[in-house]
């Protein structure tokens, strides 16, 4: 039997007891803001260079988790309404699935799929919009990576996280998983009232605060220290 049970999200810990009757303790993964900062101002190659094309940037594992052909069928509903160009960096099995949507759809030239990068923070820095669409999480790391680099996000309300980080709709878009019709309107929302939706980046913005680096670093060693003593 566990001396006690951590997990990264309120979320996760409100299912554990629900389900399995389990008091478990949430401790957020540690977000070291400085660094992210840091790696972002690193020059990387120019993938983003249309002015006046809306930026959209994912980072993720090709898996069926992750669900990156909802985002595929969202952009190609919106195809001939927007201008855009995605980006898609991460590697794994569903690759092949995904560049076959892509050149079915001929979505060649607006879609660009990249190997998995150590630091995808300029890219990320460089998009107007980062999308989630994973159809399950614990706590979206790449969510809070976002904000830092102060991008709009529109995420899956999937379990769990990505509600806790986007504090339920005020930092940002949420949709239901796989819907990706909901998330083309999303999109295309955004580009209609992207100024008026800055507000969601500063709240955003200024709530990452309870993911700090040392703040949960300290909690770790707390409750490592009460077992041991």
């Amino acid at each position: 039997k566990a001396d006690q049970v951590l997990v990264n999200s309120f979320q996760f810990k409100h299912q554990l007891k629900n389900r399995f009757n389990v008091k478990a303790k949430c401790i957020y993964n540690p977000l070291n803001v400085k660094e992210i900062k840091e790696k972002s101002r690193i020059n990387s190659s120019k993938i983003f260079k249309s002015k006046k094309s809306l930026k959209i940037i994912n980072v993720g594992r090709f898996t069926d988790q992750k669900d990156q052909i909802t985002l595929l069928k969202a952009v190609n509903e919106i195809k001939k309404k927007i201008k855009f160009r995605l980006i898609i960096i991460g590697r794994g099995k569903e690759k092949n699935n995904l560049v076959s949507y892509i050149k079915r759809n001929n979505l060649s030239k607006n879609i660009k799929l990249i190997n998995f990068l150590d630091n995808p923070f300029n890219l990320i820095r460089s998009s107007d919009l980062f999308i989630l669409t994973s159809i399950y999480e614990g706590l979206p790391n790449v969510l809070l990576e976002a904000q830092t680099l102060k991008k709009f996000i529109i995420s899956s309300n999937c379990p769990t996280g990505p509600k806790e980080i986007l504090l339920n709709g005020k930092a940002g878009y949420l949709f239901k998983p796989r819907n990706y019709k909901k998330l083309a309107n999303l999109i295309t929302s955004y580009v209609k009232n992207r100024k008026k939706l800055s507000k969601k980046i500063r709240i955003g913005y200024n709530n990452l605060d309870r993911f700090d680096f040392e703040k949960n670093l300290k909690k770790y060693l707390n409750i490592i220290n009460s077992l041991l003593y």
